[in-house]
């Protein structure tokens, strides 16, 4: 009987290590011309488990289908071992109630600002870097544009800031190309927090949810809510 006692306290020593685990997460987003990239990366125990998610905006079809890529990537990136690879076209049509779904779940989760924020209360900023170049050709244009983009991160910065703990100093730069058209931008936000916190949140969210779910209409959406 001595073993059952021993694989119980093994049993519980395994949830209580996962429970303070602490879970890192990078988002890398990165945006020249045309050209637009976004990368999740998940680490937890000291880099021991990595996990890559990376989606590559490929182009607009013919038919104005938005068509992405995607790719997972299990352990280190110079593997580049994909796990998982798959392209989707999103129709005009499946879009438009893709936003009317937004709105939906929108106003269905204002009463969750409360457990919203305070996870977030409990997520560290470990590190954020946000660069821009922006150009217009017309030099007075472009200080115009430099000076709102100014406003607009410094109004997302405080955000973070005030719903977060920032661990860091944010290095924000924006670079005004006055005698050429550029639109360019580099943004990497490291963060991190214990998976027992997430658990809890996500325990909380469902209790809440169970109070009655939105009618959504797109694919993506209604595939997600029927297994849910």
């Amino acid at each position: 009987m001595h073993w059952i006692f021993y694989l119980l306290l093994l049993f519980l020593f395994l949830i209580i290590l996962i429970l303070c685990t602490k879970l890192t997460i990078t988002v890398d987003i990165q945006h020249v011309e045309d050209n637009n990239h976004f990368k999740i990366k998940l680490r937890a125990w000291f880099g021991l488990i990595r996990y890559t998610i990376e989606i590559p905006l490929v182009k607009i079809d013919d038919d104005a289908n938005l068509v992405v890529k995607q790719k997972q990537k299990v352990g280190k990136e110079k593997n580049n071992d994909s796990v998982a690879k798959g392209t989707e076209k999103v129709t005009p049509e499946e879009s438009l109630h893709f936003m009317q779904d937004i709105r939906e779940i929108t106003q269905h989760i204002v009463g969750l600002h409360g457990i919203i924020r305070s996870f977030l209360k409990k997520v560290k900023v470990i590190k954020l870097e946000w660069h821009s170049q922006l150009g217009v050709g017309d030099a007075a244009h472009t200080g115009i544009i430099t000076g709102a983009a100014w406003g607009i991160k410094g109004g997302v910065i405080s955000l973070i800031g005030k719903y977060m703990k920032v661990k860091t100093t944010p290095y924000v730069t924006i670079t005004p190309e006055f005698n050429q058209v550029c639109s360019r931008m580099k943004l990497e936000c490291m963060f991190q927090f214990r998976i027992g916190q997430a658990i809890y949140a996500g325990i909380q969210f469902i209790k809440y949810w169970k109070g009655g779910r939105p009618k959504l209409k797109s694919k993506q959406f209604s595939t997600y809510t029927n297994q849910s």
